[in-house]
């Protein structure tokens, strides 16, 4: 394949997928989530204790990470599965 062809490929599965708002919507979350979570938790939950509340802060940033990573599989798949049905020939009998 040609260099414009597959930009253009690219531009139209984030054009229909959403991919950029995905993104963007998993970076704020990724940046918002831990805070939230941290001093939250450290006034509502462990009464002060920062070292819990840190751990729920991570713990809340790795709940946001393996999120992305999952719908991003999800959606791989998906694509997967829309294009390989083209491109498969059908098995000659015998």
């Amino acid at each position: 394949m040609s260099e414009k062809s597959i930009s253009a490929q690219v531009t139209s599965q984030a054009a229909s997928g959403g991919i950029l708002i995905k993104l963007i919507v998993f970076s704020l979350s990724l940046g918002i989530m831990p805070i939230v979570s941290y001093f939250a938790s450290l006034k509502y939950i462990w009464n002060g204790n920062s070292t819990y509340a840190a751990i729920t802060a991570v713990v809340a940033a790795n709940v946001v990470l393996v999120a992305y990573i999952v719908s991003s599989i999800k959606e791989d798949r998906q694509a997967q599965q829309a294009v390989a049905p083209s491109h498969i020939e059908p098995k000659k009998q015998r």
